[in-house]
């Protein structure tokens, strides 16, 4: 049976709206020319016209966080606990099996920004594409953001995942979900406003945070989840190991059964 490959990754690139600006990436590229005399520096005698065409290698120099680009958040990134006290494990410390796995798509790009999902909205979309999660089922959400990452408005769209909507998940096994947003709960400028009015704290965070009763994983900035069935697919999301990290960059990868 042949295999199709969906790349639900975006590229990390620079010079974008990807992040806010304290946050940007930074790629400095340096080619083959630029290169020539450093790689001469390892041979004593060798010059950079002895090289084949006078080049030496290319190399890119990354000024990142671990949060740029799609990437996986480990527990230890929404708080120093989970699991109702226990300490929060870091990127290295992410069991691999939580990590590949049978994918479910939840279609909300129909809602307004800024939206809370709500326990009720999970179940009736699991109810309209007739699937019943299993655990270790891993959980895409499709938003409104999707379509304008690298845009201006990035990061002030697509609805949020809250607290009681991610320990709906985590209730039934799920360990690990995604979203194509910036972040797992809704967009800040829009939680700012609405805790402006309230001056509630519990507002702030309230998916990331559910992970301090249970404790799970999500991928941000994913991409071309459009292109995807609602389920019948295998995800693939092994992130970059980083010693006591809090994220690690991921290439996450759909496969189907065509």
């Amino acid at each position: 049976m042949a295999r199709k490959f969906v790349d639900l990754s975006v590229a990390l690139e620079a010079d974008i709206a990807s992040d806010p600006d304290i946050m940007l990436p930074e790629i400095v590229y340096f080619d083959h020319r630029a290169t020539a005399a450093q790689m001469a520096g390892f041979f004593p005698g060798l010059t950079p016209a002895d090289l084949p065409g006078g080049e030496g290698w290319a190399l890119e120099k990354l000024t990142v966080y671990t949060h740029n680009g799609t990437h996986l958040d480990a527990p230890y990134h929404h708080h120093s606990t989970m699991d109702g006290g226990k300490r929060a494990i870091t990127i290295d410390e992410v069991p691999l099996d939580w990590c590949f796995g049978a994918g479910v798509k939840l279609d909300f790009r129909h809602l307004p920004d800024g939206h809370i999902v709500t326990p009720a909205e999970i179940d009736a979309e699991l109810a309209r594409i007739g699937h019943t999660l299993s655990p270790l089922d891993i959980v895409l959400v499709n938003t409104a953001a999707g379509a304008r990452y690298g845009r201006p408005d990035y990061l002030s769209r697509g609805c949020g995942m809250g607290r009681d909507a991610t320990l709906h998940l985590l209730n039934q096994g799920v360990r690990l979900t995604g979203t194509d947003a910036w972040s797992w709960d809704a967009p800040f400028a829009l939680t700012a406003a609405q805790y402006a009015r309230t001056r509630d704290p519990a507002l702030i965070w309230e998916g990331h945070r559910a992970s301090i009763e249970i404790g799970y994983c999500h991928i941000e900035k994913l991409t071309n989840l459009e292109a995807l069935p609602p389920a019948g697919f295998l995800v693939s999301c092994f992130p970059f190991k980083i010693k006591a990290a809090s994220a690690g960059f991921v290439r996450a990868v759909a496969i189907l059964e065509t």
